[in-house]
């Protein structure tokens, strides 16, 4: 038991854990498609364009 705790892991692995699913990816990439900022005087306008 005392082994499955103090397993090392290498940085390989742990960078493979972190690796974004492609529905993720996709959400942002179309997300960034539809938003666009409209430079204002005192603050910036954001929009979604859905």
């Amino acid at each position: 038991m005392r082994n499955i705790y103090f397993e090392k892991t290498s940085k390989e692995e742990k960078l493979q854990d972190l690796k974004p699913k492609e529905e993720t990816i996709t959400f942002l990439l179309n997300y960034s498609k539809a938003l666009k900022i409209l430079p204002g005087e005192k603050d910036d306008f954001e929009m979604l364009l859905n």
